[in-house]
């Protein structure tokens, strides 16, 4: 079954150019020395060095890139072809997948499905997913994680999905809470705050 179009496709239907928008305005960030990594800190520092790493919404590669740096062993997945592209371009060493994200099926070379010691959810990835998508995703995320793995999730509030909805969701699917925080550099969690970031076991 075809899962419904994402609402990142719908923007990028309604405005083609809005994915290479979206990919220069992250090089010309990098280009100016912005912090870019504050996401890809916080996962090194949950796993050990050589971790496998799936980066669910990878976009450009940003984050399962600067992963990749740091040693660990990094797929990334993203509905978009063009941001994709622009990852294996600017992110060389990945493994780097066009995917819907609610139909997800990573296998390694021998067929297996394949496990990852962390999935990683950022940049508002979430709230871009179609809502009937939103529990096949987080469902694919628990099968795709190995018994002692870890999802952490984070996106911003007022964005059409509302954090008790979520946090529901991903109990639904199988994922257990562990640690709610309010943003990616540790700040405190708050039910009416502007941002979540949440991890969870199987």
């Amino acid at each position: 079954m075809v899962p419904e179009t994402s609402g990142w496709m719908q923007i990028v239907a309604e405005d083609p150019n809005h994915s290479q928008w979206y990919i220069e305005r992250f090089r010309e960030m990098a280009a100016r020395g912005d912090d870019l990594d504050g996401e890809a800190r916080l996962v090194d520092a949950m796993v050990a060095r050589g971790a496998r790493v799936l980066d669910a919404g990878c976009g450009p590669g940003r984050i399962g890139g600067r992963l990749h740096e740091l040693g660990h062993e990094v797929t990334g997945a993203d509905v978009d072809p063009a941001l994709i592209a622009a990852a294996e371009e600017d992110h060389p060493g990945p493994r780097w997948l066009v995917s819907d994200l609610a139909v997800l099926d990573v296998r390694d070379e021998g067929g297996e499905r394949r496990l990852f010691d962390l999935i990683v959810c950022a940049g508002n990835v979430m709230t871009f997913l179609a809502p009937s998508t939103r529990g096949d995703v987080l469902a694919g995320f628990a099968e795709h994680l190995d018994e002692d793995g870890r999802v952490v999730i984070g996106f911003g509030a007022e964005r059409g999905y509302e954090f008790a909805d979520f946090r529901a969701d991903t109990a639904a699917a199988g994922l257990t809470e562990q640690v709610l925080l309010g943003g990616w550099a540790l700040e405190p969690f708050a039910p009416d705050g502007g941002y979540i970031v949440a991890t969870f076991g199987r």
